[in-house]
């Protein structure tokens, strides 16, 4: 019998019952324009499969999008497409703080318009992550403080004229923004469902920071007719697992932050634009060590599916749910069975986090 430790995880019935509008039109139609863009694979994985006696467990595997190794791409890409356009034409700063990949991604997007970026980067970021952002001509200013510093400290200089805050976490007064990159997220959920061709996944596995993407997640399944709706389940870090303790709670709340491997994912308070998505339609969130999330990295490289830590976080919170102690209670509460199809989001590819 295993002695794994039971997770720490939640489970909320009811949440397959709650809806949503659908995000707008017309997103996927501006990413499918762009010159780098194609559909990212949905990798089978029959081993995994096998090992967590499941039917099947696809991998969508985003460690190239949009010329650049992680999802965030698409969220910032239309977000500074739908920003600029509200603007006179005039030279402006896109003004951001990150983990990695998204300020990568709003600096790659300010370089493509021609403007300039100022990223800030909280402690705990890779050096090698950091190299990237700068090496698309952004400025960056490292920060002492952890990621709600990083934010705190890019809002205030984004209120400089001339500057454009595009944050991928929001809070009340600062949503807009926050809005058009979650609704730059729906073209991976429309690509799984072409993928799938029509065969609905039961659970969706997905990394959490502040939630914008689960946001993005929840607003796809959840717009559907309630026979069509999957479990979603949210995976974090343990030392940073703002949401299970939000949902816990019953309310947004904040918890102070650690180091950890999954440094995209170290986010201690929920974007209060994605906290009633989390809340309404979340099925289960698990919180995970960093041993577990580099195992599930490392056993994806062997398959031949490029993830980092983040995005590994996926498999490890389905492992943690799926093995050890308490597995069929666990089981049974996410609705899976042995024809159940899994998705896990990796979100991001090798080295950068």
């Amino acid at each position: 019998m295993s002695t794994n430790p039971s997770p720490l995880w939640l489970t909320r019935p009811g949440a397959r019952t709650w809806r949503c509008a659908p995000a707008p039109a017309g997103v996927r139609a501006f990413h499918a324009a762009l010159p780098d863009y194609a559909p990212t694979p949905l990798t089978e994985l029959p081993s995994l499969a096998a090992e967590l006696a499941v039917g099947r467990v696809l991998v969508k595997d985003e460690s190239h999008r949009l010329g650049l190794p992680a999802f965030k791409a698409l969220g910032a890409f239309w977000a500074v497409h739908r920003a600029l356009a509200e603007r006179e034409p005039a030279p402006v700063t896109l003004v951001t703080a990150t983990d990695g990949n998204h300020g990568r991604a709003v600096a790659r997007a300010a370089r493509l318009v021609g403007q300039d970026a100022h990223v800030f980067v909280p402690r705990g970021v890779p050096a090698r992550a950091v190299a990237a952002i700068a090496a698309e001509g952004a400025r960056v200013s490292e920060v002492t403080g952890p990621y709600d510093e990083a934010v705190r400290r890019a809002a205030e200089a984004a209120d400089r004229p001339g500057s454009i805050l595009v944050q991928d976490t929001a809070w009340p007064g600062y949503e807009e923004i926050p809005g058009w990159i979650v609704e730059g997220y729906a073209t991976l959920c429309a690509e799984i469902d072409e993928q799938l061709a029509g065969v609905g996944p039961d659970l969706v596995c997905v990394p959490v920071g502040v939630g914008s993407l689960a946001q993005a997640v929840v607003t796809h399944y959840r717009s559907r007719p309630s026979g069509q709706a999957p479990a979603l389940l949210a995976v974090e870090p343990e030392t940073a697992a703002c949401v299970l303790a939000s949902l816990t709670a019953g309310t947004p709340v904040s918890v102070p932050t650690g180091d950890t491997v999954m440094a995209g994912l170290n986010c201690g308070t929920p974007s209060s634009l994605a906290w009633p998505y989390l809340y309404g339609g979340l099925d289960a969130a698990v919180a995970v060590p960093d041993a577990a999330s580099l195992r599930a990295a490392d056993d994806l490289a062997g398959l031949g599916v490029s993830s980092g830590p983040c995005g590994a976080a996926s498999l490890a919170g389905l492992r943690a749910l799926l093995t050890g102690a308490g597995a069929e209670e666990r089981r049974t509460a996410l609705g899976l069975g042995p024809d159940s199809v899994v998705v896990l989001l990796s979100t991001e590819g090798t080295p950068a986090c």
